[in-house]
């Protein structure tokens, strides 16, 4: 028979155990161990994760487990949001599925995993439901995504969100005018894929996006799917995280770079911008990008006006 010490203790680590499996104390985050299914290779875990971002690493994949994410605050909007998932390109040992009132769909295969590539869906279509892959040796097998909740416009298509990362504004330059204009995309099947942002588009994403910053640019370079700016920036504004890095020295710059898609041909612009858009997964996506002389007139008439939205300190 135990001692009351030693049972007290058992039952201190077991509970332990179980709390480290289901979710971080946050509920942005989740790490787990399929060790704890052990026995129970059937069992479904259910998990709940409340944040606007965060990230799931499920050690060991056995079973599966039910990825429940939503919100931290109920509102009717919250049913226009969509999720979008950034598999680790170590991600392996599970298939993920959609799980919509227990009917399954695809999400992403073993093998998709490795690419690393965001895959975006509505968020009513659904939980995530992750099922291990049956093997004999499950140590070096490792289930990890950050994800992130992004808005959608009404009727849009959360497919085009995996290639666009948010319904967000985009910039296109020309090469011979150096003139650099803002554009939104509009997403797949859509008309005018790349429409020019208005004033009011222009001063809302100033006051609403995740970096507001002033440069130019060096250079553009094209990958696989999307196209990276280069930019050397005299001001920082605001900016989420740091994703542009100061150079030091007394005439202070930062450098850094911002992504776009390449559908709509980006080449390289001169003269100064101001660049505003959103961090997805810790890399800047641009919002617009108009001339830093317009953005001037645009904002120094708004003021004029008693229109403009907020206040950006020009000094």
């Amino acid at each position: 028979m135990l001692s009351p010490l030693l049972a007290y203790l058992l039952s201190v680590v077991l509970l332990c155990r179980i709390a480290r499996s289901q979710y971080s104390s946050d509920q942005c985050s989740w790490r787990g161990s399929g060790l704890t299914h052990e026995g129970h290779t059937r069992d479904v875990e259910q998990v709940y994760l409340r944040c606007a971002q965060g990230f799931l690493e499920w050690l060991y994949p056995t079973g599966a487990i039910i990825v429940n994410l939503r919100p931290n605050t109920l509102s009717p909007a919250a049913s226009l949001l969509s999720v979008c998932i950034k598999p680790s390109k170590e991600s392996s040992g599970t298939h993920i599925y959609l799980d919509r009132l227990g009917k399954l769909r695809l999400l992403l295969h073993e093998e998709d995993q490795a690419q690393g590539k965001v895959h975006c869906f509505s968020i009513q279509e659904g939980a995530l439901f992750i099922e291990a892959v049956p093997q004999r040796d499950i140590s070096r097998k490792i289930t990890a995504f950050q994800y992130e909740l992004v808005n959608h416009r009404p009727g849009a298509d959360p497919q085009a969100l995996s290639v666009l990362l948010s319904w967000i504004s985009f910039a296109l330059g020309c090469e011979d005018s150096g003139v650099f204009v803002s554009v939104v995309l509009e997403g797949e099947g859509s008309k005018a894929p790349c429409q020019p942002c208005t004033d009011e588009e222009i001063l809302l994403s100033v006051c609403t996006s995740d970096f507001v910053v002033r440069g130019g640019i060096l250079g553009v370079s094209e990958e696989e799917e999307q196209t990276s700016v280069t930019v050397s920036l005299s001001r920082v504004y605001r900016q989420k995280t740091r994703v542009f890095v100061s150079g030091g020295g007394r005439a202070k710059r930062w450098t850094g770079s911002v992504k776009m898609p390449k559908d709509c041909g980006v080449k390289p612009g001169f003269g100064e911008f101001l660049f505003s858009g959103s961090v997805r997964f810790g890399e800047a996506w641009l919002s617009c990008a108009p001339r830093y002389k317009d953005f001037l007139r645009v904002y120094q008439d708004a003021e004029r006006q008693g229109t403009n939205p907020c206040h950006l300190d020009m000094d």
